[in-house]
């Protein structure tokens, strides 16, 4: 399982890669295979959000599942090649397979992500 350590995560299993003042997020290598076959995405693609709150949506062959942020800000853009290539959230979630770019309001928030070391405990890797 791939878990890089550069990256800050959630215990609802995103991701968020931190340059300058924003965050580009997405779900995991562990989420997605416990997804598996990821069909459809469905996220909010302006306004802001808040950390914790759900932005969207991602089903899977197998369920849907709620997308949660990360961190508090504003949505700057989203992966829209996403919407004819779902797959690219399972072959590729932390580099193609990206959900969204937030411009970060509170990057003190960063400080109640997981790091790597605590990722892998939290999923047994």
């Amino acid at each position: 399982m791939n878990i890089p350590s550069e990256l800050k995560y959630t215990k609802e299993h995103e991701w968020i890669k931190i340059e300058g003042n924003i965050g580009t997020v997405g779900v995991t290598d562990h989420a997605q295979s416990e997804l598996g076959d990821v069909v459809y995405l469905d996220f909010n693609d302006n306004g802001t959000v808040s950390a914790g709150d759900t932005f969207g949506t991602v089903e899977a062959v197998k369920t849907v599942a709620d997308l949660y942020a990360p961190v508090s800000g504003t949505i700057i853009e989203c992966n829209t090649g996403l919407n004819d290539g779902p797959e690219q959230v399972n072959q590729d979630p932390y580099g193609a397979g990206w959900l969204m770019k937030i411009e970060l309001s509170n990057p003190s928030e960063l400080d109640g992500l997981m790091d790597a070391e605590a990722y892998r405990a939290l999923v047994g890797a």
